[in-house]
């Protein structure tokens, strides 16, 4: 499975760089992740909850960052496996562009899967795939730039009264 988007951030691109490299993060960013230690030059270890179709499993792997070139691109490399589940592995290439005070974060995923979770079918892990492709980065825009905009009738979130857009907690935490 291949897949390539990419998604403009409001925040500059040193600081996107910098969160990219970020344990906690990388943490929050993967869906159903519940552990993660380690560091960006020795790599992460982790441990993922997921359920693909009717297989849940829990997945141990490493994380690796590589071709790092700052701030301009990396490569994001993961394997997993999951017991009698299978195993999973894949990567990301990502490449940042300073956009005016943004950040458009290119990315092309590739993602390989084995075992049980490959008896379910292209269809099935394809879009799994995309799906958690795209909880990964929608997730790692929040930590820089807040949540997504609500509806009108949604809870009035902090600083909502004084009309200034609130941050993500990783803009907050690198701002203080």
């Amino acid at each position: 499975m291949e897949l390539s988007d990419s998604r403009t951030i409001d925040a500059p691109r040193e600081m996107v760089w910098q969160a990219l490299l970020d344990k906690d993060v990388l943490k929050n960013a993967v869906p159903g992740c519940q552990e993660m230690s380690g560091s960006p030059e020795e790599g992460f270890e982790a441990v993922v909850v997921q359920k693909v179709g009717p297989v849940k499993a829990t997945f141990k792997g490493a994380v690796t960052l590589e071709d790092m070139n700052e701030p301009e691109s990396l490569t994001i490399s993961g394997s997993g496996k999951g017991g009698a589940a299978g195993f999973a592995k894949g990567g990301a290439k990502v490449r940042l562009e300073d956009d005016n005070g943004q950040t458009v974060l290119h990315y092309d995923v590739e993602a390989k899967v084995g075992g049980k979770l490959a008896q379910l079918g292209s269809r099935i892990i394809d879009g799994f795939a995309k799906k958690m492709a795209d909880q990964f980065f929608t997730n790692f825009q929040e930590a820089l730039e807040g949540p997504a905009e609500q509806e009108p009738d949604a809870e009035v979130a902090d600083g909502a009264e004084t009309g200034e857009k609130k941050k993500g907690w990783f803009r907050r935490m690198v701002s203080s």
